[in-house]
């Protein structure tokens, strides 16, 4: 495409338009509610706010599901944390990863139990295949074995 004489290159593609959402994997200190005094606030950027879970550890792609705490979502400014404290002294966060993520999910129909969430984490750190699900006993984080660099 010509523009004044100068060439440029043709206008993105409808689907290069949109951004992936982010995701950010943060190690959670000193937290008031928190008995044991460490977790990981898992954050999946979703519209205006960030869908977010408290995971008592981070799953392992060899290793079992861990339990997963929906809490409150979290503001998108959240995303782009490094290190430190968090207001109110509910503690310290630094960020362990983050990046985009592929929103394919695989859900159950709204409504529906259990729920199921299935993202691509392609991080700073690593990519991982992540699975979220809420049984009857609450949310469970699971890595799928095969996924990973």
């Amino acid at each position: 495409m010509e523009i004044g004489g100068k060439r440029s290159a043709p206008p993105p593609a409808e689907s290069e338009n949109a951004a992936m959402p982010r995701f950010i994997l943060l190690e959670h200190t000193g937290a008031p509610d928190d008995p044991a005094g460490l977790h990981y606030d898992l954050l999946l950027e979703a519209g205006e706010a960030c869908r977010t879970w408290r995971l008592e550890e981070i799953p392992s792609p060899a290793g079992p599901a861990v339990a997963a705490v929906a809490i409150a979502p979290h503001r998108l400014a959240w995303l782009d944390h490094v290190a430190g404290e968090v207001s109110g002294g509910r503690g310290f966060a630094r960020r362990i990863d983050g990046g985009t993520y592929d929103p394919a999910l695989e859900g159950s129909p709204k409504g529906s139990s259990p729920e199921r969430i299935h993202v691509r984490l392609v991080g700073d750190t690593s990519t991982r295949s992540l699975r979220l699900a809420r049984g009857t006993e609450g949310w469970t984080a699971r890595i799928d074995p095969e996924s990973g660099r």
